[in-house]
């Protein structure tokens, strides 16, 4: 069966397991607004699914529950947020925080995080960027999952990148993609369910392409374009842990079996299209654009549907599963 919850009395479920777990509450507050606002835009993966996952990492001291993320480093337009080894989701609000001020100051702006956790859905932390007129670019790297080209040991996390691009009277464009064929949740059903895989999703322990799940399991996924997507994770390793001091993919444990507290970095870049051309100008270039996409009627601008759905779940609640509300009934207990 299923259930339509209000945003309001989902988002307090999720404070109240995480709490419960040992987290302060203004963690719980910042990390149960990124998972429900995931949930709400269709991205079942980075939303409600994860509630457990971080409650069992608070508990187990994977993830420190009561941290307050600080300014490391800073120097003009850049800086430097720690983590401190807590969930992420306070620590990129500061970063984008930051972000947002230094790119109205210097035209552009660069901050990143360093000693954090997985950090979900990556565009939500750049809307608020789009809604404060700016384009917002977003990186994190994550554990293992790529291997390098012509390798057979995962070393580049799936490693998501992020963009916005605010648009004057509608609703910023939104780019979010991790460089990984498939999510491995579906790889994982597959093994499961004793299904085989289509070919091209993920490859062996010996680093060669496979169709059975249980073996892409213990070996790698596929980046997507081959070498082209193995490089752009390398790309997002160097920004995102090379600048923060940062673990590399390689050098963190699964999220999903038992390990290390993680060290995870991410980065966040803004731009003021004030600063370049100037704001009339990327308005117009962008309409022009969007204009020239939608003479197809079959195309669908990037984000659309996730406006959509946040849309209907704020009018009608979110849809959970029986299964799902009593989990987080039980962990907010």
């Amino acid at each position: 069966m299923e259930n339509k919850i209000p945003v309001e009395e989902l988002t307090q479920l999720v404070v109240d397991a995480l709490v419960g777990a040992g987290a302060s509450n203004a963690m719980a507050q910042a990390t149960a607004r990124s998972l429900v606002a995931a949930e709400m835009a269709g991205l079942g993966g980075h939303g409600l699914s994860r509630v457990q996952l971080y409650a069992q990492h608070v508990r187990e001291g994977r993830a420190n529950g009561t941290v307050e993320p600080r300014i490391a480093h800073e120097k003009g337009a850049a800086c430097l947020i720690d983590a401190r080894g807590g969930l992420a989701y306070l620590a990129m609000e500061l970063a984008t925080r930051e972000a947002a001020r230094r790119a109205h100051e210097f035209g552009v702006a660069f901050c990143a995080v360093t000693h954090s956790h997985h950090c979900g859905a990556m565009d939500f932390h750049l809307v608020p960027l789009a809604a404060a007129g700016l384009i917002g670019i977003g990186f994190t790297n994550s554990p293992a999952a790529i291997n390098a080209w012509a390798g057979k040991q995962p070393l580049f996390g799936t490693n998501p990148i992020a963009a916005v691009f605010p648009r004057a009277g509608h609703a910023p464009l939104i780019i979010d993609l991790s460089l990984t064929e498939v999510a491995r949740g579906k790889i994982m059903v597959a093994a499961k369910e004793g299904r085989p895989i289509p070919q091209g999703w993920a490859l062996d322990a010996d680093g060669k392409p496979t169709t059975d799940a249980t073996a892409a399991l213990t070996g790698s996924m596929a980046a997507i374009g081959g070498v082209k997507g193995v490089l752009l994770a390398l790309m997002v390793e160097l920004l995102c842990c090379a600048l923060t001091g940062a673990q590399f993919g390689f050098e963190n444990d699964s999220f999903f079996e038992p390990g290390r507290p993680a060290s995870i970095g991410h980065a966040l870049l803004a731009i003021d299209p004030g600063a370049l051309a100037g704001s009339a100008a990327y308005a117009e270039r962008i309409e022009t654009l969007i204009a020239a996409m939608l003479e197809d009627e079959d195309v669908r601008l990037p984000g659309e549907r996730r406006h959509r759905l946040v849309a209907e779940a704020r009018a009608n609640g979110i849809t959970v599963t029986d299964a799902v509300l009593l989990q987080l009934r039980e962990l907010a207990a």
